[in-house]
């Protein structure tokens, strides 16, 4: 199938409740967190789509720091989940976001939360794992959310614009 395909079976199973971007160069459609298992799960289970295989989960965060840029930008700061799946079967590609508050109910240190896909595709884990660990989102049901990288006790999360690096751990000088 092409993606005016993909997106076409999605638009007619959910119709407004997926918002595709068909001419992007990975097309792909923004779906609401409370959507997401939903739609994986048709994406996987439809036997036109059959995406068995989800390859990569990344969180994007989109701050703009420096107000000037930040009018040109278009745009409010948030932060995106990303998730590419393959269909073995059919030989096709397809992208999913998610589009997160910076911070949930806009409260500081609050992380964004999305739900898990653990129950419909075990490399969920890791990947999830490493998009809490780095960027700060929380995933809901996931069996065991915790750091894949860095120590239980660091502060923060590194991948975020907005983090600032520790001057020391654990006695260790950091710059």
């Amino acid at each position: 199938m092409t993606a005016a395909e993909i997106i076409a079976a999605l638009e007619g199973k959910f119709g407004a409740r997926v918002k595709p971007k068909a001419d992007a160069v990975d097309p792909f459609v923004t779906v609401e967190a409370g959507d997401l298992v939903e739609v994986v799960r048709f994406l996987k289970e439809d036997e036109r789509l059959k995406f068995e295989f989800l390859h990569n989960i990344s969180g994007v965060d989109y701050l703009e720091p420096d107000p000037k840029k930040a009018l040109k930008a278009g745009f409010e700061p948030h932060v995106e989940v990303v998730y590419h799946f393959q269909s073995f079967t059919h030989r096709h590609r397809f992208t999913v976001k998610v589009v997160l508050p910076r911070w949930a109910d806009n409260t500081p240190g609050r992380l964004p939360v999305v739900p898990s896909l653990t129950g419909l595709y075990a490399s969920a884990d890791w990947h999830e794992r490493e998009v809490y660990d780095l960027m700060g989102v929380h995933f809901t049901g996931h069996p065991d959310l915790t750091r894949i990288l860095l120590a239980e006790d660091w502060q923060g999360h590194p991948l975020r614009k907005d983090y600032e690096f520790p001057l020391e751990y654990h006695g260790i000088r950091g710059r």
